[in-house]
């Protein structure tokens, strides 16, 4: 389950990226490519951020992480590059 979580996690962080992305440079320039852009976009987003934090509470009684560590992890969600941080900082020798 854990390697699961790490591609959900970088896959999230990708998709934030992404969401952002199209909201700063698109939207100024292309009104339609915006609009089509937004949804599916925000739809993949949505799914992946509700993965992430439906395995990171599944992970936290499996793995017994403390309440920090899981606290942390959950809010990584939030923060653009966060998932890319917590990957690489707190599950790497997981």
């Amino acid at each position: 389950m854990l390697k699961i979580f790490k591609i959900i996690a970088i896959l999230e962080g990708i998709s934030y990226l992404v969401l952002f992305s199209n909201m700063l440079f698109i939207k100024p320039n292309d009104l339609i490519l915006y609009k089509t852009l937004l949804f599916p976009i925000g739809m993949s987003h949505g799914l992946l951020f509700v993965s992430y934090i439906i395995l990171a509470v599944m992970l936290k009684f499996e793995t017994d992480w403390d309440w920090k560590k899981f606290g942390i992890i959950c809010l990584a969600s939030i923060v653009p590059f966060g998932t890319f941080y917590i990957e690489k900082k707190y599950l790497k020798n997981v």
